[in-house]
């Protein structure tokens, strides 16, 4: 079992952490932090550069900490708040990835969900640390916290899209 904690705490890490990293650098296929931040615009975001930092900077964050097994419960509940703000985004293309749907946030969720569930296993920070096993009550945190936060977000910052809305975007770029 801790052999297939170690591959599931690396692979969605580390595509977490890369998914960051495009946000805000011009690596991984990314498109600089203006590309990002004009990503969260065109996705009816408020906070330009901003936004973009902090979400970019959580991935990268939540997915080294997830791969390292490091502080296993907080880093999965960044993991969730974030994804669950990206699977907000495509929630109205349904849930397919073909169709740019939530599929692929909602499977790093889960996963992140399962790693604070089953902990990290013996080749973690954690494990290393003598930190495992964390209490139920700090799994029962990061599971509620984590995608409440990403709600939460979406709440705060996403402007409806209302008519009349692109001379406005266009101001909003200028304005950054």
């Amino acid at each position: 079992m801790d052999n297939g904690l170690l591959v599931l705490r690396l692979v969605v890490g580390l595509l977490i952490a890369g998914h960051g990293v495009q946000k805000v650098s011009f690596r991984l296929g990314g498109h600089g932090l203006a590309g990002g931040t004009e990503e969260f615009r065109h996705d009816g975001f408020r906070g330009g550069r901003l936004t973009a930092l902090a979400a970019g900077g959580s991935q990268i964050g939540a997915g080294l900490f997830l791969a390292a097994g490091a502080l296993t419960p907080a880093a999965a509940m960044a993991a969730m708040g974030v994804m669950t703000v990206a699977g907000t985004v495509k929630w109205r293309n349904g849930l397919w990835v073909q169709n740019d749907g939530y599929e692929y946030p909602l499977v790093l969720v889960a996963a992140a969900a399962v790693l604070v569930l089953t902990g990290p296993g013996r080749w973690s920070a954690d494990h290393a640390l003598g930190l495992t096993p964390w209490p139920h009550w700090v799994q029962a945190t990061a599971l509620v916290v984590g995608p409440a936060s990403g709600l939460l977000t979406r709440a705060v910052l996403h402007r409806p899209r209302t008519a009349g809305a692109e001379g406005r975007d266009s101001y909003a770029r200028a304005a950054d």
